[in-house]
């Protein structure tokens, strides 16, 4: 209840220094509309909102899945195999060099216009954090437990599978809260660049067309699926983090 006042408090003082910025220095609704303006066109728009926000959610579900998957195989491969290691990591870090605005026009002539683009934006620009935090949560293994797994016989894969891996998991977990952030500019940097739905593509076309107030609820609307979607994957691993400690 507490957590819940706090936020509502929060949230009614950023409307209030928002409608007060308004007021004070007379911006013009095609430069900055009230809260009150937005949230009309949040209302009046809601279906055309919803419509493209359900595009842009599953772009970005998509993208997180896929990125879990692969960012955690690829960790795992680079933490069993030393060559790996030294071939490839060199290779990830140098991806994180390339600005990814400068993929985006790549990928959406490779891939067209649809979802797949958008998926791959969101699955590169979340990869690397997930692959980096749970490949350095497998190479912190505490050495007590290698130590006593080697006592009792256990080999690199049982080491892997049994010791390594449960003992990262919570590195693991790290790398899905910041994935969770992440997903969505992927997504929105692609729909951006070339797209025919999707919450990006509403805000351009709002924004052509002088309709800001329905750009800033269309740009509310998808920093809410940003912090649902971090809310539940956070509480997500948290039961999966528990399960397995009590299991």
């Amino acid at each position: 209840m507490t957590r819940v006042l706090t936020i509502a408090a929060s949230t009614a003082l950023a409307l209030g220094l928002w409608q007060a910025l308004v007021m004070l220095a007379s911006l013009p609704p095609f430069i900055l509309p009230g809260p009150g303006r937005v949230a009309e066109a949040l209302w009046t728009s809601r279906a055309l909102i919803a419509e493209h926000g359900v595009i842009t959610a599953a772009e970005v579900l998509i993208g997180l899945a896929l990125g879990a998957v692969l960012g955690g195989t690829s960790a795992i491969g680079l933490a069993a195999s030393p060559v790996a290691r030294r071939l490839i990591r060199p290779m990830m870090v140098f991806s994180q060099a390339i600005p990814v605005f400068a993929l985006a026009p790549i990928l959406t002539l490779w891939l067209g216009y649809g979802l797949a683009s958008k998926i791959a934006m969101a699955l590169l620009i979340i990869y690397f954090p997930v692959t980096s935090a749970f490949f350095d949560a497998l190479m912190r293994t505490p050495q007590p437990l290698l130590d006593l797994g080697r006592v009792m016989g256990a080999n690199g894969t049982r080491l892997m599978w049994h010791i390594r891996v449960p003992a990262a998991l919570p590195g693991f977990a790290s790398g899905l809260r910041l994935a969770a952030v992440y997903a969505p500019i992927g997504a929105i940097i692609g729909e951006w660049v070339g797209a025919s739905k999707g919450l990006g593509y509403l805000m351009l076309l709002a924004n052509g067309r002088a309709k800001i107030d329905l750009m800033f609820a269309a740009l509310i609307v998808l920093a809410l699926l940003t912090l649902l979607l971090h809310a539940g994957v956070d509480r997500g691993c948290r039961r999966w983090l528990d399960g397995h400690s009590a299991g």
